[in-house]
């Protein structure tokens, strides 16, 4: 089940800040456990050569450079990298992001501008050089990282409007991309996450809040989640995995909620 072997596995912001495991961490330790190897981007290097150390001790091979998701010419310096030390893309995993709150009169044009590049430019820009490597194969599979804030949930009143926004985008964005490419043996898919507890959004919240927020703001955060807790980043390796496998097949142009539930309590 789930088998990856003879893969290689492109995944974007495979370190993690601070201790503990992140997303795109989890999703490359997971990927390269099913067989996958994988090369890995990040804006700090040394957070990704700490996940590459991993999967190695582990027996696994993994790849990893410096690369800015939001610079076009960095993504694809990458992935002409990545074809030339493993011949192929076989998984594009977008999962860069990260959030800042306000509102539209609260926020700067910056910050604005900012997020939408961090959250949707990315993908755009993964998948731009991407593609066409895939569609050379004639296969290949992307899943892209959204979250639940795109559909407008918040917790504890916190507004993140560029944010919302631009995980909102990418839905069309997937969606698009899907069907564009359908014909062409490649399918396009979205994880759509929930409140998770990451080392990201720990350090995120200390900054924004300070320690004692932050703690009432987690212990909303999974108050609010119907299955009685915030999810992990290993709940979203483990949906990513499943998209990129031949499991999933059939499925494209389509989103897999990961959230505990959440969405589908909120009122309205």
């Amino acid at each position: 089940m789930l088998e990856l072997t003879g893969r290689i596995a492109f995944v974007t912001g495979i370190g993690t800040v601070g201790a503990g495991w992140g997303n795109g961490k989890a999703t490359a330790v997971l990927m390269a456990r099913q067989g996958a190897k994988v090369y890995g981007t990040d804006i700090n290097l040394e957070a990704a050569q700490d996940t590459r150390a991993i999967i190695e001790r582990e027996g696994g091979a993994c790849v990893v450079r410096r690369c800015n998701m939001t610079s076009s010419s960095e993504v694809l310096e990458a992935v002409e990298d990545c074809v030339r030390q493993f011949g192929r893309i076989d998984i594009l995993v977008n999962n860069v992001g990260g959030s800042a709150p306000g509102d539209p009169v609260a926020m700067s044009e910056e910050v604005w501008d900012t997020q939408l590049d961090h959250n949707l430019k990315t993908a755009f820009l993964g998948c731009k050089h991407v593609l066409p490597v895939m569609e050379r194969q004639g296969a290949g599979a992307i899943v892209n990282i959204s979250s639940v804030a795109g559909f407008s949930h918040q917790v504890g009143g916190r507004v993140h409007v560029a944010y919302s926004t631009a995980k909102s985008g990418l839905l069309g964005f997937t969606r698009s991309t899907a069907i564009a490419y359908v014909k062409k043996g490649i399918r396009c898919n979205l994880v759509v996450v929930g409140t998770m507890h990451t080392p990201l959004v720990e350090e995120r919240l200390m900054k924004q809040l300070g320690p004692e927020q932050a703690k009432d703001l987690v212990a909303k955060r999974n108050a609010a989640v119907p299955i009685g807790r915030m999810g992990d980043a290993w709940d979203v390796a483990n949906a990513v995995v499943f998209l990129a496998s031949d499991e999933a097949r059939y499925i494209t142009a389509t989103q897999l909620v990961v959230d505990g539930g959440l969405t589908a309590a909120r009122p309205g």
